[in-house]
């Protein structure tokens, strides 16, 4: 696996995570116990989960005419 492919899919899981760790601290902003900060963490999640797509899709631009191999 190369360098490459391995931050690709390193970033891909990182979106991923982000993403199931926001959703998960909105619900539980939503339960009785639900504090503010979960909101806080749960909308900072999600940005965060678009920055990396963004630098996702930059990195992709940049290295078009490296191989995966």
């Amino acid at each position: 696996m190369s360098l490459k492919a391995f931050h690709f899919f390193f970033i891909v899981v990182a979106i991923l995570l982000s993403l199931v760790f926001g959703a998960w601290c909105v619900s539980n902003y939503y339960t009785p116990a639900g504090r503010p900060l979960d909101l806080v963490f749960g909308i900072l999640s999600g940005l965060i989960a678009i920055s990396l797509a963004i630098y996702e899709r930059y990195f992709i631009k940049k290295l078009k005419k490296v191989s995966y191999l």
